[in-house]
């Protein structure tokens, strides 16, 4: 072999080592950037998952000044407005802020088992769906407190709701599934987890499946949700309240593998992360990282009809505040609803933006369209009788966010913030 080739070999594989290097290193990850605090109102938004009832424009102001659009989500929930009533909340909302509301609504199991009962339901959701309806709501009432004529529990997988069910998989209409509660339903008051919990349960005791032990148990209604979804594979699922699974993020991927057509929303959930996350928070970022695409960001805030208290906005404005502070910053972060501190997540900004806007439009495509908005039919504006009810506590937030938002100063002393003159508590 000449001197010339053997050069010519040695100079080939020293730019084939160099190309290789170079093609290492772009294939390592780009270094992470971060939201910070002070980025909370410039960054678009989506709450997926609130109960906003009544005028609320005082709420809406809020909302557009924090840069959020809203999912107003219907219930058949005694606690709030009939559900006629709040659909025509949701109407009046999404038409006076188009591009900025949007609403699913629900079905009332008032008259369940009676003849011809899933056929007006059915057509009940196709008329909701004509004015502007993304979703629909199935409570946990179904399973947990709602039995038949013969006085058996009616679980999510009962026959007489499956033509339901397969009616929004063969159009593609998104079902935002509650079914049973936290874990902590099912455990004595001092066992709980979150101070949350425990007032909650204490306050409606016909929830409080630990004093019914005659009542389905956590597992008997979670294995009848997943055999409806194992039933109907292609049905657009969100599985809200961390699917009530929120006490452990491993459980919660271990649903999110099963089911790889679900997305779950972290509604009045949250603080159930803030918990994991005095122990082991790498887990729970890791666990946020890796499902970044099937996590809605909601609050569970409930508000209205009454409308005229500037501190129950100030109020929904620092539970927002706060849920970011935890989910962007690396901040020492402290909690009413349990004793130990905790760090942020610090997640990174990809991460935050599809948490917090890009799963919600691809959920829920042109849901804050203004165009198909303005294309639906109009709707009767009406009147409310006031209501007062409480929003769900919130971890506090340090002294940087009062340096920020004066407004938020009531939440930065370790305590949580005032309860809000809403409608009727959160769902839950």
């Amino acid at each position: 072999m000449s001197a010339r080739r053997t050069q010519a070999g040695g100079s080939l594989a020293l730019l084939l080592a160099m190309a290789m290097a170079a093609g290492a290193a772009t294939d390592k990850p780009a270094a992470e950037t971060h939201y910070t605090l002070q980025d909370f109102p410039q960054v678009a938004k989506i709450d997926a998952h609130v109960h906003v009832h009544g005028v609320a424009d005082r709420f809406m102001a809020q909302a557009i000044a924090d840069n959020f659009r809203i999912l107003t989500i219907d219930v058949d929930y005694p606690d709030y407005p009939p559900i006629a009533e709040q659909l025509r909340d949701a109407i009046s909302l999404r038409q006076r802020y188009p591009g900025r509301v949007a609403f699913a609504t629900t079905f009332s199991v008032a008259d369940f088992g009676s003849p011809g009962w899933s056929k007006r339901v059915i057509q009940g959701i196709d008329a909701d769906v004509a004015q502007g309806a993304v979703g629909v709501k199935i409570w946990k009432n179904i399973g947990m407190t709602l039995r038949d004529a013969d006085g058996h529990y009616v679980m999510p997988d009962d026959a007489r709701i499956e033509p339901v069910i397969a009616h929004l998989q063969s159009h593609h209409i998104v079902l935002l599934g509650h079914q049973a509660e936290p874990l902590n339903c099912w455990l004595p008051l001092e066992k709980m987890t979150v101070r949350g919990d425990r007032d909650y349960f204490r306050e409606h005791p016909q929830y409080y499946m630990y004093q019914h032990p005659d009542m389905p148990s956590h597992d008997t209604i979670l294995a009848a949700r997943d055999r409806t979804l194992e039933a109907h594979p292609a049905l657009r699922f969100d599985s809200v309240h961390l699917a009530s699974l929120e006490w452990d993020v491993d459980k919660v991927a271990g649903f999110l593998d099963h089911f790889p057509h679900a997305r779950v929303d972290v509604a009045a959930r949250l603080v159930h992360l803030e918990h994991q996350a005095t122990s082991n928070p790498d887990k729970v970022r890791r666990f946020l990282i890796r499902y970044q695409d099937r996590i809605l960001y909601g609050s569970d805030d409930a508000y209205g009809p009454l409308d005229s208290d500037p501190g129950a906005v100030k109020d929904v404005h620092g539970g927002w505040l706060q849920d970011w502070q935890f989910l962007v910053t690396s901040d020492l972060m402290h909690s009413s609803d349990f004793a130990a501190s905790f760090h942020g997540l610090q997640l990174p900004r990809e991460v935050v933006d599809k948490i917090y806007r890009r799963n919600a439009e691809v959920l829920f495509p042109k849901a804050w369209d203004k165009k198909s908005q303005a294309a639906l039919p109009a709707h009767s504006q009406y009147k409310t009788e006031p209501r007062k009810v409480r929003a769900r506590n919130r971890a506090s937030v340090l002294s940087s966010a009062n340096r920020i938002f004066p407004s938020t100063s009531r939440t930065v002393t370790g305590l949580s913030r005032r309860l809000t003159t809403t409608t009727a508590g959160s769902s839950r």
